[in-house]
């Protein structure tokens, strides 16, 4: 019996850019073909990339490593990867560990007093999943 693929991948290159995007779910099973194609865009000198997250289902933090390694061995290439439109429990989970600004390319810039007072006053939506949910990232 065939097991379902949970995550498709999908790329198109032009020059040394490429853009990826994700279909599905990036979990314990499908990270490793996450981490495989973002690792091939930098064997074939692919050195920005762009991957496209709307249509991700669900993210864990097994998706938030592959990132982070991707990441970080596309810098250290000269490159650079960026994720882009994810979904609002994407953004949280990167928000909860702090690595939206390496991903999303989020300024690392403290927010206005008043913001701090309402969030304190019981908004509790996280600056990063308000934004993805209607503001600008």
């Amino acid at each position: 019996m065939p097991v379902e693929q949970l995550l498709n991948v999908s790329r198109i290159d032009r020059n040394h850019r490429t853009s990826i995007t994700l279909v599905g779910e990036i979990d314990l099973e499908s990270a490793p073909l996450l981490r495989d194609a973002l690792r091939q865009c930098l064997q074939d000198g692919i050195r920005t990339i762009d991957v496209d997250l709307t249509h991700v289902t669900f993210c864990d933090c097994s998706g938030l490593n592959a990132f982070l390694d991707a990441s970080q061995h596309t810098a250290a290439a000269g490159g650079r990867l960026r994720l882009h439109d994810p979904p609002a429990m994407t953004v949280r989970l990167f928000a909860l560990t702090g690595s939206g600004f390496l991903l999303l390319g989020l300024p690392v810039l403290p927010r206005p007093v008043p913001y701090y007072e309402e969030y304190e006053a019981g908004h509790r939506l996280d600056p990063f999943v308000s934004a993805a949910l209607g503001g600008a990232l």
